[in-house]
């Protein structure tokens, strides 16, 4: 497996927090395939760590997210938050996809607390409820459009409430499936700050699934590259540069350069 590390401090204090998610020997297989989507999966997520999973289109990327939320079961392997087994949604695990996913006829303050008296959501009064909802908007930069309908939202907007819904719940863990894909590049810059901010104002650990390699870079203490048939980790990079990382442009093409090396090495081989 490749590694590549800068700066191994902060790893180095990560790796000493006991994790907040962890697979072991994760393996998913659908119903009527031959064979396994997923296979030998193992995986460790400190608080406050941003890792990245990349890969091409139909690795299993999304399919190993759902597994990682609570969603989906494992075929086999087990996966745990704060040691205790993940058995389906959790109240402190949140996810946000690359549709928005809110609802037309609702506020955008009402979206963003759609789903906080679910019955899987702790007990709360409705001044702790408004309070948090207010929180998030915040942090995102909404106060201002707190009464607008999504119609009414941009794309960049339209994300930012889907990522302020999330932090209502106050998540320790936040699992985000290409949510910046469909936007504009300096949209998408903007919502990688956000992101990076979100981390940092809440210690919120984070897995961000991306086809962008540059976005990993910039975001992530750890790259993970999936790869094969059935999909494992193929390669590993650690990456403890100061955030933001716009100008580490050398020690980060070096490691760009060694993904895509990875990448083109064990790519399935075309008949002649």
């Amino acid at each position: 497996m490749t590694q590549l590390a800068f700066h191994t401090s902060r790893h180095e204090a990560l790796a000493l927090e006991t994790p907040v998610l962890q697979a072991r020997d994760v393996a998913l297989r659908y119903p009527g395939q031959s064979r396994a989507t997923i296979e030998g999966f193992d995986f460790a997520l400190a608080p406050g760590e941003t890792v990245s999973l990349l890969g091409s289109s139909g690795v299993g990327k999304s399919s190993l997210l759902r597994v990682l939320a609570g969603l989906q079961s494992p075929t086999s392997g087990t996966v745990t938050m704060n040691g205790a087994p993940l058995d389906g949604v959790h109240p402190r695990v949140a996810v946000a996809f690359q549709d928005p996913s809110l609802l037309p006829w609702l506020t955008l303050e009402k979206n963003v607390a759609f789903g906080l008296d679910f019955k899987h959501q702790p007990k709360q009064s409705r001044t702790e409820s408004e309070a948090r909802v207010e929180m998030a908007i915040r942090e995102v930069g909404l106060t201002q459009s707190r009464r607008k309908f999504p119609a009414e939202l941009s794309g960049g907007m339209a994300q930012r409430t889907a990522l302020a819904r999330c932090l209502a719940r106050k998540p320790e863990i936040l699992l985000l499936d290409e949510p910046f894909g469909a936007l504009d590049e300096v949209t998408r810059t903007e919502m990688q700050h956000l992101l990076l901010k979100v981390v940092r104002d809440f210690r919120t650990a984070a897995i961000l699934i991306t086809h962008d390699i540059d976005e990993a870079l910039l975001v992530s203490d750890r790259i993970l590259l999936l790869g094969g048939a059935p999909a494992s980790v193929i390669g590993e990079w650690r990456i403890d540069l100061p955030k933001p990382r716009e100008d580490f442009i050398a020690e980060l093409g070096a490691i760009r350069v060694d993904i895509l090396s990875t990448l083109r090495d064990t790519a399935p081989r075309r008949a002649a």
